[in-house]
C-alpha cells in the first residue's frame, strides 16, 4: 500500500485551535476519559484505505482499571487520526504508553513489503505555502486540486520495529516525506506497557534539517497489509507537553 498517497488523500493540514498556554498539558489522545467499548473522545475518527478491504479494528477497553485503546489486526491496515492545530514551539514535548503483544517476522522498515508496524504513532505537519519553494507550491497545488485540501508537508512516524535497532532515523520506504523513528525495537518488551517521550522539534530537525511548521494531524496505526501477519497492541493517553 502506498504510505504517501494514503497521506495525500487523509492526512491533510486541517487545523483548529489548540488551548491557550498553561502548565497542565495537552492531551490530544484523552482515551482514559473513555468507557470500555465506548466511543472514542470526540475529534477522533478512523481511517481507512479505498485498496484494503480488511480493516483494523480499534475500541476502548478497559485494563487495570483505566481506559485504553486495544488495536487488533489479522493481515489488515486502518488507523485512527484526530486532526488538529498544535504549535510545536508551544508545545514541543509527545509522550505516550503503548504495549504490544508481538512483532512481524517479516518486518522490514527499508522495505515496502515489510513496511508495517504493530504500534506506531503519526504526528503529521501543516504545508504552508508562504514558506514553500515555487515547485513545492505548484506540487502542493495540483495535490490540493485533487483531494480538495492541501496534504501535510511532512510527517514523523515512531515506530516499534521488528529489526531495525533503537533510536534508528530512516525515510520511510515510500517517501522521504515520511521520516520513521524507531523508538522500540524487537520482541524484548512485548507484552509490558512503555511510556514514551519526544522532542519534537528536536526529530524534526534531525529528520529534514529545519524547524518544524505547525503540527496538523495525530494518528495511531497498527497495520499488517503488507506482511499479511497479525499483531495486537494497546495506546494509552496521548499528550504534549511544553517541556521535557
Amino acid at each position: 500500500m502506498d504510505r504517501w498517497t494514503w497521506l495525500l488523500g487523509v492526512m491533510v493540514a486541517l487545523l483548529v485551535s489548540a488551548p491557550a498556554f498553561c502548565d497542565a498539558p495537552f492531551v490530544v489522545g484523552p482515551f482514559s476519559s473513555g468507557a470500555n467499548g465506548g466511543a472514542f473522545p470526540d475529534g477522533w475518527e478512523p481511517l481507512v484505505f479505498k485498496k484494503v478491504t480488511t480493516h483494523t479494528q480499534y475500541t476502548l477497553e478497559d485494563e487495570d482499571g483505566s481506559v485504553v485503546v486495544n488495536a487488533v489486526t489479522d493481515g489488515g491496515a486502518s488507523g485512527m487520526i484526530r486532526r488538529v492545530g498544535i504549535d510545536p514551539e508551544q508545545w514541543p514535548v509527545i509522550s505516550w504508553r503503548w504495549k504490544v503483544g508481538n512483532v512481524y517476522a517479516k518486518g522490514d522498515a527499508t522495505t515496502k513489503k515489510g513496511d508495517d508496524y504493530p504500534a506506531r504513532i503519526y504526528v503529521a505537519f501543516a504545508f504552508e505555502p508562504d514558506n514553500a519553494s515555487f515547485t513545492e507550491r505548484l506540487t502542493f497545488k495540483a495535490a490540493r486540486a485533487i483531494h480538495g485540501e492541501y496534504p501535510p508537508v511532512a510527517v514523523l512516524n515512531y515506530i516499534w520495529a521488528n529489526k531495525t535497532p533503537k533510536g534508528t532515523l530512516l525515510p520511510n520506504a515510500y517517501t522521504g516525506r515520511a521520516m520513521m523513528i524507531a523508538v522500540q525495537s524487537g520482541p524484548d518488551k512485548a507484552g509490558t506497557w512503555i511510556t514514551e517521550t519526544r522532542n519534537i522539534l528536536t526529530d524534526y530537525k534531525q529528520a529534514f534539517g529545519t524547524t518544524p511548521p505547525p503540527i496538523s494531524g495525530v494518528a495511531i496505526m497498527t497495520d499488517a497489509d503488507n506482511t499479511g501477519e497479525s499483531a495486537t497492541a494497546w495506546y494509552g493517553d496521548i499528550q504534549f507537553l511544553h517541556a521535557e
